[in-house]
């Protein structure tokens, strides 16, 4: 999921916070990237890992 902020004019720092927490939301096992360009937040990208295990051979 990525999401690029449209307008970086005057940038609202609430709307930024917003958009973090909504990236960071209900990440388990990733990352949250955020790109400035001169001073200006120009995008939010989250990278989220899903790690898949083999199923375990044990016996009761």
């Amino acid at each position: 999921m990525s999401a690029t902020l449209r307008s970086v004019d005057h940038q609202d720092e609430t709307v930024i916070l917003r958009e973090i927490q909504t990236a960071l939301t209900g990440l388990r096992f990733g990352a949250v990237e955020i790109t400035v360009h001169n001073g200006q937040v120009v995008q939010i990208e989250r990278k989220e890992k899903f790690r898949l295990q083999a199923p375990s051979n044990k016996t009761s």
